[in-house]
């Protein structure tokens, strides 16, 4: 029973996601009310409420569930797995699904908004501060380093999570589209050897890195 009602409340938030993106693109942000969200859901602002608190988070939402996947991801990682090697393999985790397709007009305008919209802006910026936190918890813990004292687990999220959102943007941009998962693979482990400078060949063997 307890599996069903759990599936019954994701079901919920999806559908509530949803709907505030859907909602935000139709109308725009300015002209949603959280009223307006739950009524398209059939649930009642209270229960809307339940799950996030405001518009802004529930657009924003799906960015924060793939900083958890991927912090998640990284803490399932075998124990003595090189940390590089771990974290590659974490970060891409949450993006596998969009390999080799074209970006879908739902997350581009849902990246365009959080882009472009001062409000939204500031909710994302609240979520990568969030998730820069969770993912150098975990890095802290398979380097035996301290959150608390040390610069290098802060350094190591930040500089990653840079490095994905730079992945993603050139995905964006590539025209034909290149796989999303391998890109950011990529960026990674470029990020790892100390970002040489790719070599004409390098380029010409990796057509991912050229848009």
């Amino acid at each position: 029973m307890s599996g069903l009602r759990e599936r019954k409340k994701l079901a919920t938030r999806e559908a509530l996601m949803t709907a505030a993106l859907r909602l935000a693109l139709e109308r725009g942000l300015e002209n949603v009310r959280v009223e307006d969200i739950a009524a398209e859901v059939g649930v009642s602002p209270r229960t809307f409420n339940n799950y996030f608190s405001s518009k802004y988070e529930a657009i924003a939402a799906r960015h924060t569930d793939r900083a958890r996947l991927a912090v998640a991801a990284l803490r399932a990682r075998p124990e003595g797995e090189p940390l590089w090697e771990a974290l590659t393999e974490a970060m891409a985790a949450p993006w596998e699904r969009g390999t080799g397709r074209a970006p879908s007009p739902d997350l581009l305008a849902s990246i365009t908004m959080l882009t472009e919209e001062p409000a939204l802006r500031a909710e994302s910026l609240k979520v990568a501060f969030a998730a820069d936190g969770e993912l150098a918890e975990a890095i802290a813990a398979r380097t035996g380093t301290d959150v608390a004292r040390d610069l290098y687990p802060y350094l190591v999220a930040v500089t990653v999570t840079a490095a994905v959102q730079a992945a993603v943007g050139h995905w964006l941009r590539s025209d034909p589209p290149v796989p999303l998962a391998p890109l950011v693979r990529d960026a990674l482990r470029a990020l790892a050897e100390g970002l040489p400078v790719p070599s004409a060949e390098k380029l010409e063997e990796n057509p991912r890195w050229t848009s």
